[in-house]
């Protein structure tokens, strides 16, 4: 069972996030609703929510205190947050440079609550292994990756360029108020992938559905109807390193004439809606460039010298694996004097010959119960993909935990949520 927080205070806001929750609610989690600042930090101290929903606007507790209070406790920073806010009274970008370097992922506006919440947080739920990942990143790893299949939903779009973006500011390799800016281009290019790319929408008839009332949310439902779009997919992955970290997107669709739309956006302001994406990507620092098909961007963005890290005190000098497709990563009965972090890739896991489990990066960590009882392996791991590890000594791991205590919180809910999932899988096997 995970738990989802709300601080907030107003009725208003209580009401919509009530009615999206009754929507759609993220299977196995529960909704706690806090209004006053003091049960707030007492909830966010003792009982580890996954998602934590903070209204800004609100008048009786000050969303800038509890964000100074969680800043200063690193036990308070294994939830992944989203900001409620007034679009009419408030600005966005400031609220956003605020939170810093915390685990903020989305903000809403008030009127886009019931709308947008619940796929926020099935997203943030679905992926929190990225919020474990961004934190041992800290200071554990020298580098953090993901990747993400998007379906053609542009709602769920500035989720996912939050994660992404997030990574790179904890990291120190984007200071607080380039965040907003770098956030938006890469939503923007998402949402052009799905508009223009999977849906297959011009420009001209996106004017034209645009002037007869319809949003873009509309026009992309509309074209859903087709079985043959609604199966495409966004692909959208990132990658970030010491000197520079890359983000790449890339649709199913035909393409387009990159040079063509590049003339035809030349000294046009960047809030245009056509190739507003291209020029927030340029605006935000970051170099651009489109494969010849045009269905395919990277951005690379170079980290600024004041970002420049010492090395990171964990596992950065562990040997980074690459697996292909079909090999053993360890097998059954062997010593278990390595733990795996998963950074990306798909693994089966087999005992005396029968598939017994899968691991994904969602596990965060492979090996984990021999490599902690210096026990033998109970079984065997091998990739059914191609994908990247990074083999843990003993050594470093408890080093680390020596030095970053709080993580220990981490590890026991990682445990306890595979405890979970193995007893609902010998629960299905048994009946």
């Amino acid at each position: 069972m995970g738990l989802v927080v709300l601080i907030n205070s107003e009725s208003t806001v209580r009401e919509k996030v009530r009615t999206a929750f009754e929507q759609r609610k993220p299977s196995g989690y529960s909704v706690k609703m806090v209004a006053t600042q003091e049960r707030a930090l007492e909830s966010l101290n003792f009982e580890l929510p996954e998602v934590v929903i903070i209204n800004c606007n609100d008048p009786k507790i000050s969303y800038r205190e509890i964000v100074e209070a969680v800043k200063k406790d690193a036990w308070l920073h294994s939830f992944g947050m989203i900001g409620v806010y007034d679009g009419q009274t408030q600005d966005e970008r400031t609220i956003i440079e605020e939170f810093g370097e915390l685990n903020l992922l989305v903000m809403l506006d008030k009127s886009r609550i019931v709308s947008h919440l619940s796929k926020s947080v099935s997203i943030i739920v679905e992926n929190r292994q990225l919020i474990f990942q961004r934190e041992l990143a800290t200071h554990l790893s020298s580098h953090s990756s993901g990747s993400f299949e998007i379906d053609n939903d542009p709602l769920a779009v500035p989720v996912y360029a939050g994660i992404a973006v997030t990574s790179l500011m904890q990291q120190g390799y984007l200071a607080a108020e380039h965040k907003f800016g770098l956030q938006m281009a890469l939503s923007e290019l998402m949402i052009n992938a799905i508009e223009h790319g999977n849906c297959g929408i011009s420009y001209e008839e996106k004017n034209e559905e645009l002037s007869g009332g319809k949003s873009v949310v509309d026009i992309i439902l509309e074209r859903c109807k087709d079985p043959e779009i609604e199966a495409k997919r966004v692909h959208f992955e990132w990658e970030s390193r010491r000197d520079s970290s890359s983000f790449l997107i890339r649709d199913q669709g035909e393409g387009f004439d990159v040079s063509k739309v590049r003339t035809q956006i030349e000294g046009q302001d960047h809030m245009r809606p056509h190739g507003r994406g291209i020029k927030m990507a340029e605006l935000s620092g970051a170099e651009l460039s489109y494969n010849e098909k045009g269905n395919e961007v990277q951005l690379t963005f170079q980290h600024p010298e004041y970002s420049e890290r010492g090395t990171p005190e964990g596992f950065a000098g562990d040997e980074v694996l690459f697996t292909r497709k079909g090999d053993v990563v360890f097998r059954e009965g062997e010593k278990g004097d390595f733990l795996y972090y998963i950074s990306s890739g798909h693994f089966k896991v087999t005992h005396s010959g029968k598939t017994v489990g899968e691991l994904s990066p969602a596990d965060v960590f492979m090996g984990e119960m021999s490599f902690l009882l210096n026990n033998r392996r109970s079984a065997t791991v091998t990739a059914d993909k191609n994908g990247k590890l990074v083999r843990v000594s003993r050594k470093s791991f408890v080093q680390a935990m020596k030095n970053y205590p709080h993580y220990g919180i981490f590890l026991s809910k990682l445990l306890a949520h595979k405890l979970t999932r193995s007893n609902t899988q010998l629960t299905q096997l048994s009946s």
